[in-house]
């Protein structure tokens, strides 16, 4: 059994979050992707407190594309340091679980 992450990646606007998905949909490193938004984000940069709206990409894959993946959404987004955190899926449905097996060993 494959180890399954969520990948959050946050974005500037709706239409790099949309062009997000697509760049790791489309090679498949994901099987799934979503954008939550607008998002409030506060945060530090560059020595100051910030704050932006953003929209939130969750990404469902395994571990063994994670590193692909983050390259890829490294090559599309317009942020110089893009968040990009995988979190364990600790626990899914057995069908939904071998659904992204099936759309990520599709893109292999």
């Amino acid at each position: 059994m494959a180890d399954y992450i969520e990948v959050h990646v946050t974005a500037g606007d709706r239409d790099e979050a949309g062009e997000i998905c697509r760049a790791v949909v489309g090679r498949r490193l994901a099987a799934c992707a979503q954008v939550v938004g607008p998002i409030r984000s506060t945060y530090w940069w560059e020595g100051r407190l910030e704050e932006a709206e953003e929209w939130l990409v969750l990404l469902k894959s395994t571990s063994a594309r994670f590193d692909e993946l983050a390259a890829r959404v490294r090559e599309v987004h317009s942020y110089d340091v893009p968040e990009i955190i995988a979190v364990p899926v600790v626990a899914g449905s057995a069908d939904y679980l071998a659904w992204i097996d099936r759309e990520i060993a599709s893109g292999s």
